[in-house]
């Protein structure tokens, strides 16, 4: 290990400005204790959450160490740690406890870039436990996108949601959820349908393999779209990302027995929820958090076998990392966000 290394410290409840890059000496790092593991970092990404919690919170709370998404390579290994060794390449999965099985209240502890460790580093200290093998068809930067937003997709989509091949999806925006929802849903045999306030986001979208679009800003009424799309059934399932402004619509837009899975509120929560129209429609609502280890695992040999590449919108140097935050606000892009720590030592290019 050199005699220095540099992480990112957030001081919550300031936004951007309680960002801080910090050079530490190696006395910084914790002690390796024998089940567990050194990382040298190689890429970190973005999600809307790493936004959420640079803003909340209160001045004068212990800095943390932020993102939850990255990718890296084994540095060393504790003294009882078995399965891994140096150079292998690995990404953590977000909840470092949740190895399998249903969530429990202990196994929600120390999620990654938040109360747990962060990926915003060029060394960080992990459980073996929470390790799983990089995909080997996908570089550095294109696994760091897997643990938050690939991993709530394919739970969304596949565990919580229950799809199956032929089944009809309604994705709400393109941001990294949404996008990543695509991309999975069309390798699996789903039909998918996407909203954007953006013309030329839907035509990316489409590009990505979605078989229909729709600007809600020119057709208020996408739940009415969506079930004409489907000669007016309704969709199978929707992944509800933005909340309060479009949860009834989100509803209306369901089949019968349809499922929606809530994945985030962007918009914020509040109002009223139409309970005459959940029974009589025998409407689902399942709540997503994240996902477990195994289920990560499943969805690192779907990526390996389906040859999917997630999209990346834009990479960022480990120093311009405030200005991949700030990109992130505007919601301007179509894709991940990366923020590329160092070189790869082995395994394939970032």
């Amino acid at each position: 290990m050199p005699s220095t290394f540099r992480r990112y410290q957030l001081q919550r409840g300031q936004g951007l400005a309680g960002l801080q890059l910090c050079e530490l000496d190696d006395t910084a790092l914790p002690p390796l204790q024998p089940d567990q593991v050194r990382l040298g970092m190689r890429a970190a990404a973005l999600n809307y959450r790493d936004l959420m919690i640079a803003s909340a919170g209160m001045p004068g709370e212990p800095a943390i160490s932020p993102l939850s998404d990255g990718a890296g390579v084994v540095l060393e290994v504790g003294s009882t740690v078995q399965g891994w060794r140096p150079g292998d390449a690995v990404i953590a999965n977000f909840y470092p406890q949740w190895i399998d099985g249903p969530l429990t209240e202990a196994k929600q502890q120390g999620a990654l870039g938040n109360r747990g460790p962060g990926m915003l580093a060029e060394s960080v200290v992990l459980p073996a436990s929470a390790l799983l093998a990089m995909p080997s068809t996908l570089s550095f930067a294109e696994a760091a996108t897997l643990p938050c937003a690939g991993l709530v997709a394919w739970n969304a989509l596949f565990v919580a949601g229950g799809a199956r091949p032929g089944d009809t999806v309604l994705l709400l925006g393109t941001g990294g959820v949404s996008i990543w929802a695509l991309q999975l849903a069309k390798a699996a045999g789903l039909r998918v349908l996407i909203t954007s306030s953006s013309d030329a986001k839907l035509a990316l979208a489409r590009s990505l393999g979605a078989d229909a679009g729709c600007n809600y800003l020119n057709t208020p009424d996408w739940a009415a779209w969506a079930r004409a799309q489907t000669g007016g059934r309704g969709v199978d399932l929707v992944l509800e990302t933005a909340g309060r402004a479009t949860l009834g619509r989100s509803l209306a837009a369901l089949r019968r027995e349809g499922t929606l899975a809530l994945v985030g509120g962007t918009s914020g929560w509040g109002g009223e929820l139409d309970a005459d129209a959940m029974i009589d429609g025998a409407l689902r609502i399942v709540g997503v958090l994240v996902g477990s280890r195994a289920m990560a695992e499943d969805l690192v040999r779907f990526v390996e076998h389906s040859g999917l590449r997630p999209l990346i919108a834009r990479r960022y140097a480990f120093e311009d990392a405030a200005q991949a935050y700030a990109d992130l606000a505007t919601a301007g892009q179509v894709g991940k966000l990366v923020i590329e720590i160092a070189p790869a030592l082995t395994g394939t290019s970032p």
